[in-house]
């Protein structure tokens, strides 16, 4: 197997798609299935369903479905319990579907470590941010929290299949300051966090 350097896009936006799917696990798919039905981006035949019409009429359902029902304070928190188990699936499905260079056992493979895991840790990051949203502002805050979520997996969609490097970039950024965040709000008075 030789590796080209298309392969490295692939990889970045693979894996930026996936971190969108940790946010929301539907919108992502109806994003790449657009993409895929407008040739935007090359869909392998092992994915070329998500460009088809039927597709594309349940993934637009799930991403209504999925909007509407994280805005409400109760709804948002269950929804979380359950999409535990869709958003690793989303992730796995949408990394695997970038990678058009590799054959398909050593998609899956990387699919499934990658994209799987990228998305699963989103999602708890984000479940752990809104948890803390709900306790702090009793659920009022959620909204406008699901909200910016929204924008965030919709534009970093759209970034992962117009500049999926820069995106890719982007996401370790955000990453590592959320990471940097995590260990100094978790440090004690007199604690030096160390970077």
């Amino acid at each position: 197997m030789e590796l080209s350097l298309a392969l490295i896009p692939q990889i970045a936006q693979g894996l930026s798609l996936a971190a969108c799917a940790g946010m929301r696990a539907f919108l992502p798919v109806l994003v790449v299935g657009i993409a895929g039905r407008l040739d935007w981006i090359p869909l392998t035949s092992y994915f070329d369903w998500m460009a088809s019409t039927p597709a594309l009429t349940i993934f637009s359902v799930a991403v209504v479905a999925e909007l509407l029902a994280d805005k409400f304070p109760v709804v948002d928190n269950l929804l979380d319990g359950l999409q535990v188990f869709v958003k690793p699936v989303a992730g796995t499905v949408l990394m695997a579907s970038s990678l058009t260079e590799l054959p398909p056992e050593v998609t899956a493979v990387m699919a499934i470590v990658m994209g799987g895991s990228v998305a699963g840790m989103v999602h708890l990051g984000k479940t752990k941010t809104r948890l803390i949203s709900t306790v702090a502002t009793a659920g009022i805050a959620n909204p406008f929290v699901s909200a910016a979520e929204d924008g965030v997996s919709l534009v970093g969609s759209i970034l992962a299949i117009v500049w999926p490097i820069l995106m890719f970039v982007a996401l370790l950024f955000a990453g590592s300051g959320f990471i940097y965040l995590w260990r100094y709000r978790r440090a004690r008075p007199g604690d030096t966090v160390q970077p």
